[in-house]
């Protein structure tokens, strides 16, 4: 229940320190993840053009196609998996001489038949009845040649439309149960692979193998040092736990053996692998406050901040920056303790997000911008290193010139670098020096412009500094700045705004610093 409580807890995070909002935003920002256009094509689902081993069968392999079939085409591919479908029925229903090897002939071609397009016809093959056929073709005492080819024919169809993917209800007991330690690798690691389609379905089949004892197999195909296998583990296990439900990550964390398994694997593998186990992290620390927790406390961030800074590998660099954010935000006492002292970790962090901010990858730049918008809402020792860092003067000018989603990101950390803990009056303390400075540098109006947006949530942020440089400027200059960057104008718009929380912090603001007696001194 603790974990369930925490997903629903929000603060605003520029009125309050990282350890009261960071687990609401990397949640969230886990769950955004996991319906973001690019990964759920990406990520979630994989059709398997070849073997787990990599290669073909080497034998007659038909060429890959483009998805543009022409309609004559599609056709005669339909035509061709109606007959390769009751071929296969009726060779398991033969158990006669050379049964065997009309079972595995038919299968391979089904399964090139299957792998052939990128829009494979799998509705055809659902309607001729492929998939009892195929879990016969998995019952156990069945050599590897056969099962692997079922398997693989299963994970085809998993990568297609929901309604395809959840026809394979009838298979998944066998092949959960084909990932045990009696099953070759090849054929456990194709398993998993039509499991991991599966799981990257949604939330309501990774529940249906969560119930029937996925977790365990697959998170002990993680263990050993056996690049394919534990790649593919990693990156099925990743979809299993992606929550939003959290109980799945706390359980793989507990599981003996896997923590030094991503430790090991974060510190050794090649970029490929190493991309899989920082998934597995990423939605680790993002979910499980007890995973974060023992994470934190052990190599990982080390070996996260190594990665970062010396990997060109953008599909490797994306999951470690959402883990490190994810695990500086986790638990703001244990984060703190790993990586304040000495500093080393910290500094090299920051260093290496400065870069990411240069880059011309616009995700990197967004999640440089949130890890660091993360490190900023912790200590004032965070927020320092952060200040006297290059990262400030990148900040500044992505707060101008960035695309909308960066710019919010990174008013996020120029935001928390101005305020210390909240105060007993429930407002934060500010931090004096570095208010003054990046409002004498031009930050302000890139925040007013946030709060002319149509977005609540970076509104609301261009409010909250707003009120910081209106309360705390010194000599009573924030009225004034503001006005001169039109922000009464900006605050106004929310006179008669449908939030509440929006129309009563602008017009207290407004009322409170521009009311009758504003400029009377003058």
């Amino acid at each position: 229940m603790a974990e369930n409580g925490a997903i629903l807890h929000r603060r605003d995070p520029i009125k309050s320190s990282v350890g009261n909002v960071a687990a609401h935003r990397r949640r969230q920002h886990a769950v955004t993840v996991g319906k973001e256009r690019r990964e759920s094509l990406v990520r979630a689902k994989r059709l398997c053009r070849v073997g787990t081993s990599g290669e073909g069968d080497g034998e007659g392999e038909a060429p890959l196609e483009s998805g543009m079939i022409i309609e004559e085409e599609q056709s005669i591919l339909e035509a061709q998996t109606s007959s390769a479908v009751e071929e296969l029925k009726a060779a398991v229903s033969n158990q006669g001489k050379g049964a065997l090897q009309k079972r595995v002939a038919t299968l391979r071609e089904l399964r090139r038949i299957l792998s052939r397009s990128e829009f494979p016809p799998i509705e055809t093959a659902l309607r001729a009845g492929a998939i009892s056929v195929l879990v016969q073709c998995l019952s156990f005492g069945s050599p590897d040649e056969q099962l692997l080819e079922a398997a693989w024919c299963l994970t085809n169809i998993a990568a297609g439309k929901p309604e395809e993917t959840k026809a394979l209800l009838p298979a998944l007991p066998l092949l959960i149960l084909h990932l045990g330690e009696k099953s070759s690798l090849s054929v456990a690691e194709q398993c998993a692979w039509a499991l991991g389609n599966v799981a990257g379905e949604g939330e309501e089949l990774r529940n249906v193998l969560l119930s029937q004892g996925v977790l365990q197999p697959l998170a002990r195909m993680m263990l050993p040092n056996k690049g394919s296998t534990v790649r593919t583990a990693a990156w099925a296990l990743s979809n299993l736990i992606k929550g939003p439900d959290p109980r799945a990550a706390t359980e793989l964390i507990k599981v003996d053996g896997v923590l030094d398994a991503i430790i090991r694997h974060l510190k050794k593998a090649d970029d490929d692998l190493a991309t899989e186990v920082a998934w597995v992290a990423v939605y680790l620390s993002a979910l499980s406050n007890v995973a974060t927790g023992l994470l934190v406390k052990s190599d990982v961030l080390q070996l996260l901040s190594e990665r970062l800074a010396t990997s060109s590998s953008l599909q490797l660099l994306i999951p470690v920056l959402r883990s490190l954010g994810n695990l500086v935000a986790g638990d703001l006492h244990t984060s703190c303790a790993v990586l304040v002292p000495g500093q080393e970790i910290t500094d090299k962090v920051i260093e290496v997000l400065a870069k990411c901010l240069k880059s011309e990858h616009r995700v990197l730049k967004k999640e440089a911008a949130w890890v660091l918008s993360n490190i900023a809402a912790g200590s004032i020792e965070h927020k320092q290193l952060i200040y006297s860092s290059e990262a400030v003067p990148l900040l500044l000018r992505l707060l101008s010139t960035a695309p909308f989603d960066i710019r919010k990101e990174v008013a996020y950390v120029l935001g928390n670098l101005c305020v210390a803990p909240t105060g007993s009056d429930g407002k934060p303390n500010l931090i004096l020096e570095h208010l003054v400075s990046l409002v004498g540098r031009g930050c302000l109006s890139g925040f007013i412009d946030l709060v002319r947006s149509a977005d609540i949530e970076a509104a609301r942020l261009g409010l909250q500094f707003m009120e910081l440089v209106l309360r705390g400027m010194p000599n009573g200059e924030g009225p004034k700045l503001v006005e001169h960057e039109d922000g009464i104008d900006a605050m106004e718009r929310f006179q008669f705004h449908e939030n509440e929380d929006l129309r009563n912090m602008a017009n207290g603001l407004v009322d409170k610093y521009f009311g009758e007696e504003y400029g009377l001194d003058e």
